[in-house]
């Protein structure tokens, strides 16, 4: 190989994406013209309030909620806190038992740990050998103290789609809170709030071409939910601050942009997705691809191959100009394997040398092709000098 042979690929989709045109042009008189505070009365505040409340109408039409039941926050981190935290706040006096999945982002895996320090009780369901969780074992985990049960409507390492109807479906029929994070899931899995029993809905703006530090969080009419954040008046009293106008803005335009043509993006995507699976499994011995084959993201592939580190991978690759990742980008400076691929039953040295692709609307099958001519060559370098390596095993490099 040789520095010629580099082409920048970003297949990193699932950490962040870029941000559309469309969106930082929407975004733009937010900055300067219309830079009134949405909470005061005069002319250039009613403006930016405008801008924050179309951009709610986009949230809802793109969730089939009301635009009074969005409310605008810093991320998925954030909405994750508040539901979980607001709704054991509110309900505690009813029961502390929540139930949630051993592969929720951390961002729910973490905030259920705290509340059990607190008191609460938490069932953390497993999954099978795909990631998808069984709602027979939602219904079994729940108790007549249960107040809330929380499962990802799409894993972000691997990407397996969850039965998010079945499962609100079982939490409604025992009167059970319902909440879901969607952050990987809003743009590429059609939602409707009411058809899936969603009570509550996290959602982050930069994992679908809006900007970053902007999310929102669905609450359904009549919710029994607690504040998160204390202070002023915003978003009816419900989540104080001054709002990030022009991030909310571009929020909006970005998940207008994104539920557009959910069906025709999916198509492409998963067109170009399904060759690079095809690709890899068919030149790479004792490799797996990790997720569901089938109810999985459009854009993800992971994989596992046998005998190497998923970060010397990440290494060789980025030499060659592809941006890809072993998991999780919240968990990147972590040195434990996948908590999601344990779940699904790998070993821990079969998850540590795991690699997620992820794609997006910039990528291309040539793309797709040229990381399916270097990734061959990477993991046979790495395999020719992993002592786990068995010598009937190795694969010669590719020149």
């Amino acid at each position: 190989m040789n520095d010629q042979d580099q082409r920048p690929v970003y297949m990193d989709h699932a950490a962040t994406t870029f941000m559309k045109p469309e969106v930082l042009a929407a975004m733009a008189p937010y900055f300067s013209r219309h830079f009134g505070n949405p909470s005061s009365i005069y002319r250039f505040s009613r403006e930016s309030r405008e801008g924050v409340e179309e951009a709610r109408t986009r949230v809802a039409t793109a969730l089939g909620a009301g635009p009074e039941e969005i409310f605008f926050c810093a991320g998925g981190s954030e909405a994750d806190n508040w539901a979980i935290k607001g709704v054991a706040s509110a309900l505690r006096k009813r029961g502390g038992h929540i139930v949630t999945s051993a592969i929720e982002h951390h961002a729910v895996l973490h905030t259920c740990r705290a509340l059990e320090k607190q008191g609460f009780s938490v069932t953390y369901l497993p999954v099978d050998e795909y990631g998808r969780v069984d709602p027979g074992e939602v219904e079994d985990a729940i108790t007549d103290r249960t107040i809330l049960v929380s499962v990802m409507t799409a894993n972000n390492e691997i990407g397996t789609v969850q039965p998010v109807a079945a499962i609100g479906k079982v939490a409604h029929d025992h009167g059970v809170l319902f909440h879901t994070d969607a952050v990987q899931a809003v743009g590429a899995v059609p939602i409707d709030v009411d058809e899936m029993g969603i009570d509550l809905l996290s959602l982050s703006g930069h994992k679908f071409y809006g900007p970053k530090g902007t999310g929102a969080l669905y609450i359904r009419r009549g919710t029994r939910i607690e504040n998160l954040i204390h202070g002023g008046g915003q978003e009816r009293g419900r989540r104080a601050g001054t709002e990030n106008v022009p991030g909310i803005v571009g929020l909006g335009k970005a998940i207008e942009l994104a539920t557009a043509d959910i069906e025709g993006h999916n198509r492409r995507i998963a067109a170009m997705r399904d060759r690079l699976i095809r690709g890899v499994l068919g030149s790479i011995p004792d490799t797996r691809l990790n997720g569901h084959p089938k109810q999985r993201l459009p854009n993800n592939a992971n994989f596992s191959f046998r005998y190497v580190e998923g970060e010397s991978i990440l290494l060789l690759l980025d030499a060659r100009g592809i941006c890809a990742s072993t998991g999780s980008a919240c968990s990147s400076a972590s040195l434990e394997p996948s908590h999601v691929l344990l779940a699904t039953g790998l070993a821990p040295e079969e998850a540590h040398g795991s690699l997620r692709l992820t794609l997006g609307d910039a990528n291309t099958e040539d793309d797709v092709d040229y990381v399916l001519s270097v990734l061959p060559e990477v993991i046979g370098r790495l395999r020719q000098i992993s002592p786990l390596t068995p010598t009937c095993a190795r694969i010669p490099e590719v020149d």
